[in-house]
């Protein structure tokens, strides 16, 4: 990482892969990518850019630990859980490389939305964790992320990110078309579907299901020791969750922190009346029929 400290680097364009928008480095190395050799006790956590993804990693491992915070401070998230499609400037290891030299059973991450994940995932019927977030909130989180993220895209306005966000030219494509790919291929495979204002407003109960999906007894105790290990304020201060020890090169966290608010609702300080009318009729529209229902304040 050290030897990125000083080397300045700029925001990258977006290349495409089957007309998703994505980083130029991952569409470089797609044949790998989309080669990439699941095993069947990996666990998958999948979520649309800024949809909760830290937070879900950090549950996922405090649940599998059974709430030992010091086995969960071993290493850093990015490699505690890895990025499977994630190839970043040399001489950073790819989120790739991590996943493919660590021991099974494996925690894994992705962005993917489900058409182009790798065959293997369903072909080894691994288990795949989704959350979800309401689209206001996620457009403005991943506003502030293309800010202080120098391997994406300047995002340029607040009224132009916006337009590229509900037109799906940003990262990962429409965010409409993820979110209701994923609710859709859930009838059809393992796949636990969590909604980000749910694990806000009860995250017990949510962790619990976790916990049921991984086939996991906890004791009342230990739930509430994940609850209290994950929750907002706890993540932002520790070190091994919050990004604090990527160079500034790559994440500059005095532009915008990693960990920003966490909450459901700071969409309002953002969005006009038409804006926030607009994307409400969108997501009507191309949500509709699939008994997919999101809200925007707790």
């Amino acid at each position: 990482m050290e030897s990125l400290e000083n080397k300045s680097i700029n925001h990258s364009k977006l290349g495409e892969i089957e007309g998703i928008p994505m980083p130029s480095e991952m569409v470089e190395n797609w044949n790998l990518i989309r080669g990439f050799q699941a095993r069947p006790d990996d666990l998958l956590l999948c979520t649309y850019p800024k949809a909760g993804t830290t937070w879900i990693q950090e549950i996922v491992d405090m649940v599998q630990h059974r709430g030992d915070a010091q086995k969960c401070a071993r290493a850093p998230i990015y490699e505690r859980s890895p990025y499977i499609e994630l190839f970043l400037p040399k001489p950073i290891p790819s989120g790739f490389e991590l996943a493919l030299a660590m021991p099974s059973p494996r925690t894994l991450k992705s962005h993917l939305p489900v058409h182009l994940l790798p065959t293997s995932f369903w072909e080894q019927n691994c288990k795949i964790i989704y959350v979800a977030r309401n689209a206001k909130d996620c457009a403005v989180s991943f506003f502030h992320f293309h800010r202080m993220n120098k391997l994406l895209p300047d995002p340029g306005t607040w009224e132009d990110f916006l337009e590229n966000f509900i037109a799906g030219k940003v990262c990962y494509g429409s965010w409409f078309d993820h979110v209701r790919g994923w609710w859709e291929a859930k009838d059809r495979h393992s796949i636990l579907y969590l909604f980000y204002e749910d694990l806000k407003e009860n995250p017990t109960q949510e962790i619990q299901k976790v916990a049921q999906f991984l086939s996991i007894d906890l004791t009342a105790s230990v739930l509430d020791q994940i609850v209290q290990h994950t929750g907002f304020d706890s993540m932002k201060e520790n070190p091994m969750a919050n990004y604090s020890n990527i160079p500034s090169s790559v994440l500059d966290q005095t532009v915008s922190p990693f960990m920003r608010k966490g909450t459901v609702g700071d969409w309002k300080e953002y969005f006009t009346m038409s804006q926030s009318q607009q994307l409400d009729e969108i997501c009507t529209q191309k949500l509709s029929n699939s008994g997919l229902e999101f809200r925007t304040e707790l």
